[in-house]
């Protein structure tokens, strides 16, 4: 019997917000993390938060922007341990040059989704999946859930081979490790834009196949 077809997973985080104004965030980052299953991170993440239970800490998962340092310096050092079976990939957004008809929260959302997702799946051989899976974490906002699977799926369906299915996750990433990845490195990314800070960054950089900057020439973009 022939072996059965992988599953290729997209794993999505963001960072930012959508305050367009001087009190916002400078800069927007969606970053993707893609690999194929087994996931051996899972191993290393779980023996890193069973160690720093038995150590005294309380911990139900990992979220960078909260964790303590020193609890970001050992995910970090799992992660780094596992970079080659994975890859990431970024768009980043300086929001100030985005055009006034991009603003809306809708539109901005799901035009970067669909760019960054459109670059990800362009880098496989979609014929050789029996399924693409791509996971968020569970999403408050109705209309931003909404806007997201629908750039999602429009892309998903204009790209993928007819027999190649795909489905739209929103787990809560307390419940998935590798959505826990997904944040970490969206972090780590969002640090370099947002403050010059590279101490994260450096650590991930080798997996790191695309960072985008979508308006560097100052040109509108358009989805």
């Amino acid at each position: 019997m022939p072996e059965p077809l992988p599953y290729l997973y997209i794993f999505l985080d963001e960072s930012g917000d959508f305050n367009f104004s001087s009190t916002g965030t400078r800069f927007f980052t969606l970053t993707t993390v893609t690999l194929i299953r087994p996931f051996p991170l899972e191993t290393a993440l779980a023996a890193v938060k069973y160690d720093l239970i038995e150590q005294g800490e309380s911990i139900h998962y990992f979220h960078a922007s909260e964790d303590r340092q020193a609890v970001r310096d050992k995910v970090f050092q799992a992660i780094a341990g596992g970079l080659a079976s994975f890859r990431i990939d970024s768009v980043v957004v300086e929001k100030s040059k985005t055009q006034p008809q991009l603003k809306p929260e809708e539109t901005f959302y799901s035009g970067m989704i669909g760019y960054l997702l459109r670059y990800v799946l362009e880098q496989h051989d979609l014929a050789v999946y029996a399924e693409v899976i791509v996971m968020t974490d569970s999403l408050p906002l109705k209309k931003k859930r909404e806007a997201f699977e629908k750039a999602i799926k429009t892309t998903l369906s204009t790209m993928l081979p007819t027999e190649t299915k795909y489905r739209v996750l929103h787990h809560p990433s307390q419940s998935c490790f590798i959505l826990q990845v997904a944040d970490y490195c969206n972090w780590a990314i969002f640090k370099k834009w947002e403050r010059s800070d590279l101490r994260s960054y450096d650590i991930i950089k080798t997996a790191v196949k695309s960072e985008f900057d979508i308006f560097r020439t100052g040109e509108t973009f358009y989805y």
